[in-house]
């Protein structure tokens, strides 16, 4: 048994080593993927009575989990999180030449309805915003952290890790990192351009001090580097000055920037580069929910739509 689990080990370890050096993935995602594939590898255990060793996954145990995973009710998110997570491990394995056969190839997700992603209407960013109102030196660096996140929709891990050097002010362009080590460019906008000037003449020198020193833009009260967790943690500061009720998420920015850009006729593969989605299907979520509202304000605005309004 334990030769089962010390075998897994090595592969998972292998695994999160490739993780985190060839794809740059932060350490909580590395962490997500470990922790998702060690629930499978305990569900293995549970259905067979005997450890499983990852070499020996069949389709069939992968499809028994899935099933397994629908009738405990797990959230379609969480179930497509999961199998995502195993079809990364296996084709990895593959690709090693650790295994022969990916058990993962031949299986297909039910199909489950859509998870929309939540966004900010303008009125509710608008909100956001003014509570970041102020010369004080975290204001003017709130104020920059929603600018960017919304005004570009680059990811949180994106912002935190953003560099002065990435900063094009000329070209109004910001070069950006991002996952799997591939960078894009998006445009900057004036009034995150503004919000950013403002912010390196005055606020971000006073939080530097005259001892530290690098090229990261966001910074904490102590002048070091802001993390993505911290910047989560300021955007929940934030709303709690304001008088929103949501629960605030930096994807919810980005979300919002994606909207705005497909409400207002962007073209969907100009909104995948700009996102910087790796396939086309993952940006059409936001066709779903475009779509989703205009069916909302035609049942509202168009009286026809309704059977009980319809004029004959």
């Amino acid at each position: 048994m334990g030769g089962v689990f010390l075998r897994d080990e090595q592969l998972l370890q292998k695994f999160m080593q490739y993780l985190s050096v060839e794809r740059h993935y932060s350490e909580l995602t590395v962490k997500a993927y470990r922790s998702d594939l060690q629930h499978f590898q305990t569900f293995l255990s549970e259905d067979a009575g005997k450890p499983v060793a990852f070499k020996k996954v069949t389709t069939v145990d992968v499809e028994n989990y899935l099933d397994y995973l629908t009738q405990k009710k797990y959230a379609s998110r969480t179930i497509t999180r999961k199998i995502s997570a195993l079809r990364t491990f296996f084709k990895f394995l593959k690709k090693q030449q650790l295994i022969k056969q990916d058990p993962c190839e031949l299986v297909h997700l039910k199909s489950h309805s859509h998870i929309l992603p939540e966004f900010f209407y303008n009125k509710e960013l608008e909100e956001l915003l003014a509570a970041t109102a102020g010369d004080e030196p975290l204001k003017q660096r709130n104020r920059v952290i929603l600018e960017i996140l919304y005004g570009t929709g680059i990811r949180v891990s994106e912002a935190s890790n953003l560099t002065l050097q990435q900063i094009d002010f000329g070209m109004k362009i910001i070069l950006i990192h991002g996952k799997g080590d591939k960078d894009r460019y998006v445009p900057l906008g004036s009034k995150a351009q503004a919000a950013i000037t403002t912010y390196l003449q005055s606020g971000r020198r006073q939080l530097m001090g005259s001892q530290t020193k690098h090229n990261f833009l966001l910074v904490n009260n102590h002048g070091q580097k802001l993390t993505s967790r911290g910047i989560e943690y300021i955007l929940k500061e934030i709303i709690k000055q304001t008088n929103l009720t949501a629960n605030i998420h930096p994807h919810m920015l980005r979300h919002s920037f994606a909207t705005q850009m497909l409400n207002n006729g962007a073209d969907l593969r100009t909104v995948q580069e700009l996102l910087g989605h790796s396939s086309l299907s993952t940006t059409q979520i936001y066709t779903h929910l475009t779509m989703e509202h205009l069916q909302q304000d035609y049942r509202k605005y168009f009286p026809r739509a309704n059977n009980e309004n319809e004029v004959n």
